[in-house]
């Protein structure tokens, strides 16, 4: 019978053959064996510490290279396991530098002959179900803000991460580290998720990105009621414990979530142990009292700010103004360091017709100027001494990359489709996401260079991940056939043996 309208068929092979559609994803296997993320994972999240079934390296590296792969489900662990090829190269990978001894206690974690190259569906629902603890539902309180205490399993994967991001950081050597926090809305259609303020049910994870090494150093899951800027000052505080050594000096941006006296006293008085002083760029609430301010700002004194486009810089709509601002939380003692407030403002074009005002200042903050005009207003607070429009275009620079990031954590990977409706397992999965975002920036990095670094998983697994091969083996070695002049040859050989020189080689200084 004719299956199209075009002159082919589609037909099962009746053996298995070897062929393999993810022949580029072994080289993340690579890395993983290199930055010891396995055993990372046995030494920390410590679930599975039975000698019956999948161990947690294997759970949790399952699901990471789901994530790269381009699966969005636990469900999705079933195409994986499909590929035949890939499955085998998985399976020889485990056993990679294991002693005999070891490799026979691994075979024995199975009562009869194992089958599987990944965790079955089942199996991963009820691994990540673990990373959940009921009891502290009934510590909720209505109406108010709550984050669950982290599970021990939980706080293992942290760690995790951490030892992922130091890995990096003694291959890549940064002395700086300029932190962006931002929360971001996970939208779902779980029963148990809670209300955002954008009247959808959602979570709201709180993130805290190093820009300089494109890695998420830490990443909070919340519930969707908990506003962005809660408890931001000890999450602040977490994410610096996890900077990993060779950092000198930590600067911090964040939206206005962050303008909060706490937050912004300890960054600038020094109060970290570590780092001392942080500088910070943070967003300013438009409040009467700040409007004022700006209002007091002559016309003289409003400068223009320009848009930087490589090496040019071309006029804007916008202009910045130094504000004598003093909210009363600052001290007024001689030693206390110095805050500055820079205002943004931006003429409308169209004024809000009359009686109208109040309705479009619920959406962006707005004020008329005697004899000039309504205008759009921000503000940005900083003990940063650059002048004004660098400080603002460097301030500016958190919201184009920290909005990328998680839209490549809920798009590109998995982090936008939640499995559960328990929240330490949707913790589990947000924070296994963050693992695979890290991996996937340091094969970039570290391994790929060139045009390769700034680019998506969309262009990496056309180019890379998602190549058709053959496994087949050769004197006790694994080999896999890609097709004859194929363009990503020579880019997967030269990857490899920039990860094996990670290994082998001294750290670049």
């Amino acid at each position: 019978m004719q299956q199209g309208a075009l002159p082919f068929q589609y037909a099962e092979e009746k053996n298995s053959t070897g062929m393999t559609a993810l022949a580029g994803l072994v080289t993340y296997l690579d890395l993983l064996q290199v930055a010891g993320l396995r055993e990372s994972l046995e030494r920390h999240v410590g679930l599975r510490e039975g000698t019956q079934g999948w161990t947690d390296s294997q759970m949790v590296s399952s699901l990471i290279l789901l994530n790269l792969a381009g699966g969005e489900s636990v469900d999705d662990l079933r195409v994986l396991e499909k590929d035949a090829g890939f499955g085998r190269v998985l399976s020889r990978a485990e056993t990679q530098g294991m002693r005999q001894r070891e490799r026979r206690a691994l075979q024995r974690r199975w009562r009869t002959e194992r089958r599987r190259s990944v965790p079955s569906s089942s199996a991963v629902f009820r691994y990540l179900s673990k990373f959940h603890d009921e009891e502290e539902k009934t510590k909720r309180e209505p109406h108010t803000a709550f984050i669950p205490a982290a599970t021990d399993a939980l706080g293992g994967l942290r760690r995790v991460n951490a030892e992922m991001v130091d890995f990096f950081q003694r291959h890549a050597r940064h002395s700086r580290a300029t932190l962006d926090m931002d929360a971001t809305l996970v939208l779902t259609h779980k029963q148990e998720a809670l209300y955002s303020y954008k009247k959808h049910k959602a979570y709201q994870p709180l993130s805290t990105y190093w820009a300089e090494a494109d890695q998420i150093v830490h990443s909070e899951f919340r519930d969707g009621n908990v506003p962005a800027g809660y408890q931001q000052l000890r999450v602040l505080r977490e994410s610096l414990g996890y900077v990993p050594s060779g950092v000198e000096a930590v600067m911090l941006r964040s939206d206005t979530a962050g303008y909060q006296r706490e937050l912004l006293k300890y960054c600038a008085e020094g109060r970290d142990e570590r780092f001392g002083v942080i500088g910070f760029a943070v967003g300013v609430d438009v409040t009467e009292e700040f409007k004022r301010a700006i209002g007091e700002v002559e016309e003289e004194e409003w400068h223009e700010l320009r848009r930087s486009m490589g090496e040019y810089e071309v006029s804007t709509d916008q202009q910045w103004a130094e504000v004598c601002f003093v909210p009363n939380w600052i001290g007024h003692s001689k030693n206390s360091p110095e805050y500055r407030f820079i205002a943004i403002r931006e003429r409308l074009h169209k004024p809000p017709l009359p009686g109208m005002e109040s309705q479009l200042e619920l959406s962006i903050p707005i004020m008329e100027m005697p004899d000039r005009g309504w205008y759009k207003v921000t503000g940005v607070v900083t003990n940063r001494g650059i002048p004004g429009d660098q400080l603002i275009r460097w301030y500016r620079q958190r919201c184009g990359k920290g909005e990328e990031v998680h839209g490549v954590l809920k798009e590109d990977l998995a982090g936008g489709r939640l499995p559960s409706g328990q929240f330490g397992a949707n913790a589990a999965w947000w924070t296994i996401t963050v693992l695979a975002f890290n991996l996937n920036s340091a094969l970039k990095q570290l391994a790929l260079g060139g045009e390769w670094v700034n680019k998506r998983l969309k262009a990496l697994r056309f180019g890379l991940i998602s190549l058709a091969g053959r496994v087949v083996r050769h004197a006790r070695t694994l080999i896999i056939r890609l097709g004859r002049g194929h363009p990503s040859y020579a880019l997967l050989v030269r990857a490899r043996r920039r990860i094996l020189a990670l290994a082998h080689g001294p750290p670049r200084p």
